[in-house]
């Protein structure tokens, strides 16, 4: 009589343990006071009932697929916004055509019915048939004979005109010139440097908007102005000897209706670099610049594929 009793009693005690053990792995057999929240607090409701419990689970689980749904979507659209950023990629033919552009001679200058001097010929030939502008317009200035060219990225002259440059003869800037005051700069510092420069919009000390050519020496082209009644900046522009054009401390100084109509479009439209030729060398040992082949250039000029057509960085400078 024994075994069986003692047989009842540990079938007794199985049974009861079964669902303790099950809930150990199925979180909607737990008990409500243990059941965590995604902050990890506990609900502490000991005493709701088991109905209230597995609701409570059915609702967290829901809300646990809902979370996650988003989530892969997201990644999804990650995956879809790769794709079509690695879509924008240049593709190989596209990188190639870009290269043979490059290295490809672009057309001799066209300076149209306009008779300009060698040395302004052969510069812009050299810029624009090695490209040398990287399809930006171009600024010739020309110091021998005080004149100022633009040409498009194509390299077609827009116009011309006279202009005002720096009192003394010389190629380069006194190094600090740009912080000096107007009052401790000698006659002989007065240049207007040679060289290729990108050329850059600002604002002067008075809040006029000029270009800069050099900003570092304070050089840039800005409208005429009028200083002083004795220098007669105006006249001098005016006249047809270069020579007196001489009279800045460095800065180009262009006519009004020039700089607004031609030059400050051109710039503001295509960015520019400004070629100013040298005055006490060559310009092959300035720019290191060649004679283009005549023939290829001119077959491209014969083909019809000439075209008519810098940041405020250095705000807040005098300029010369």
């Amino acid at each position: 009589m024994q075994l069986p009793l003692i047989s009842a009693l540990l079938l007794g005690a199985a049974l009861s343990l079964g669902p303790a053990l099950a809930a150990q792995d199925d979180p909607t057999l737990r008990p409500p006071a243990v059941i965590a929240h995604a902050d990890g607090a506990t609900d502490g409701k000991a005493k709701a009932s088991p109905g209230k419990a597995k609701a409570g689970t059915k609702k967290a689980v829901t809300k646990a697929k809902a979370e996650r749904k988003p989530k892969a979507e997201s990644s999804a659209g990650a995956k879809a916004d790769t794709k079509a950023a690695a879509g924008k990629k240049p593709g190989k033919k596209a990188v190639a055509k870009k290269e043979v552009e490059d290295l490809t001679p672009g057309p001799l200058a066209d300076f149209g019915s306009v008779d300009a001097p060698a040395d302004v010929v052969h510069v812009a030939n050299w810029v624009s048939y090695t490209r040398n502008n990287k399809k930006k317009a171009f600024v010739l200035i020309d110091k021998k004979n005080a004149q100022l060219y633009v040409f498009d990225p194509r390299g077609k002259l827009k116009s011309r005109t006279p202009v005002l440059l720096g009192k003394a003869i010389g190629d380069h800037s006194v190094p600090g010139i740009g912080s000096k005051p107007f009052s401790k700069i000698k006659e002989d510092e007065k240049t207007t440097p040679a060289g290729r420069f990108l050329a850059e919009h600002g604002r002067n000390t008075r809040g006029e908007d000029i270009i800069w050519i050099d900003y570092n020496a304070s050089v840039s082209m800005h409208r005429l102005r009028k200083v002083s009644a004795k220098e007669q900046r105006a006249e001098r522009m005016a006249t047809e000897d270069a020579s007196d054009n001489r009279i800045s401390y460095g800065c180009v100084n262009v006519p009004a209706k020039f700089y607004d109509g031609i030059l400050k479009p051109s710039v503001s439209r295509h960015g520019a670099y400004v070629y100013v030729l040298p005055e006490t060398k060559s310009p092959q040992q300035q720019f290191g610049s060649f004679d283009v082949p005549p023939g290829k250039g001119q077959a491209e000029k014969d083909k019809g594929e000439q075209v008519s057509h810098a940041s405020a960085a250095g705000a807040g400078k005098a300029g010369r």
